[in-house]
């Protein structure tokens, strides 16, 4: 009896939050006492491990899912380029070489541009929209049914909040000053880029500093202020620019193997879905702590914090839409997706403004006032 009330405990507890005790509900003492088999899954980051907030997503979501079903189903994690480098995660989720993935969906956006709108496009939702979206507007339903294409289930696991717009080697003043950059930027961003004259290139995030160093790139955007001073960034490029118009609210996904995941019994299904859960809750806050006190560190090395020009905003801004348009015609799996994003985006913000943001707006101006 012990034993049943520490595992409840540690279903309505902790890192797992509300979100686990609903989940847990189903986990009762007499599921879990079924005979249920062992099992031991691998997973691909897409992400290199000193990266200890992103890559600790999938650690946390694997050490939940053990002591849920104490120690049956375990999952190895292993960082990007020790089983098959990041970009082919997908493939290896895919082709069953490892049964499930950890990473975000617009690095796959060369195979279909719909594979962001599960992750972030540009001038999308932010961190609770993204969220409310997935989970309760219908939006992972409408991505694993674009997913279910390619063989795959997809969990929300991880959340990084608004992104920073990146580090560059001169100042941007104005829309001219972007033309001809050389600039690390992925998916439905970096074509929205190429439109204001910008050069695109994707790297993956070990590989961005040394492209800085050698000139071989000229800005680069990647998370935050927490990975971007870890990966020294500031050293070579000194104008760091906010926001990141194209990842208002990024969430990163656990991409399963579909016939793998379908095999699982009930309980392990339950205690994967409250895994993620907890993944996806915990990476969001560790980065609301963590970036609060690297932005600070990083001004206080000479940083120059810049705000994104009004034009380069509204350039983008039109672009975007212009490219949105035009996926609907070409793309059939984006056009099923994205009406029903749009609406609940639109939707959304009409509703943010009323609460969220008068309070926000008022708190912040009353504190930089002294207050």
């Amino acid at each position: 009896m012990t034993d049943i009330l520490n595992r409840r405990n540690f279903l309505t507890k902790g890192a797992l939050g509300g979100a686990a005790a609903v989940a847990g509900a189903s986990l009762a003492a007499p599921a879990i006492a079924q005979e249920l088999p062992t099992l031991k899954w691998r997973l691909t980051s897409g992400f290199p491990n000193n990266l200890d907030t992103i890559y600790g997503g999938a650690v946390v979501m694997a050490e939940a899912l053990s002591k849920i079903t104490e120690g049956k189903f375990q999952i190895q994690v292993f960082q990007a380029g020790e089983l098959v480098p990041g970009p082919q995660a997908i493939d290896a989720v895919q082709s069953n070489t490892v049964e499930i993935a950890h990473t975000c969906g617009y690095y796959f956006t060369g195979k279909n541009p719909t594979f962001a709108i599960g992750s972030t496009i540009p001038f999308g939702l932010n961190a609770r929209q993204q969220n409310a979206w997935l989970y309760h507007g219908g939006g992972n339903e409408l991505y694993d049914e674009f997913l279910s294409e390619y063989g795959i289930v997809g969990k929300p696991g991880g959340g990084t909040g608004a992104q920073m717009g990146g580090w560059f080697r001169n100042e941007i003043k104005s829309l001219d000053d972007l033309k001809g950059i050389k600039m690390r930027i992925a998916g439905v961003a970096g074509e929205v880029m190429s439109r204001l004259g910008v050069v695109p290139q994707q790297l993956p995030g070990g590989d961005i500093y040394p492209a800085l160093e050698r000139g071989t790139i000229d800005a680069a955007e990647w998370v935050g202020p927490y990975d971007d001073e870890r990966l020294g960034f500031y050293q070579i490029a000194p104008y760091y620019y906010y926001p990141a118009y194209w990842e208002g609210g990024l969430t990163i996904h656990f991409f399963i193997n579909k016939a793998q995941y379908e095999a699982l019994p009930e309980a392990y299904k339950v205690a994967l879905d409250t895994a993620c859960k907890a993944a996806n809750i915990n990476m969001q806050a560790l980065y609301d702590v963590k970036n609060t006190t690297a932005i600070r560190s990083l001004v206080g090395k000479g940083v120059n914090l810049r705000p994104m020009p009004r034009d380069v905003m509204d350039a983008a801004y039109k672009a975007t839409f212009e490219l949105y348009a035009e996926y609907s015609e070409k793309h059939p799996a984006w056009a099923k997706i994205y009406p029903s994003w749009k609406k609940f985006r639109d939707e959304s913000f009409e509703w943010f403004r009323v609460a969220e943001y008068s309070y926000d707006s008022y708190m912040y101006a009353a504190q930089a006032a002294g207050k």
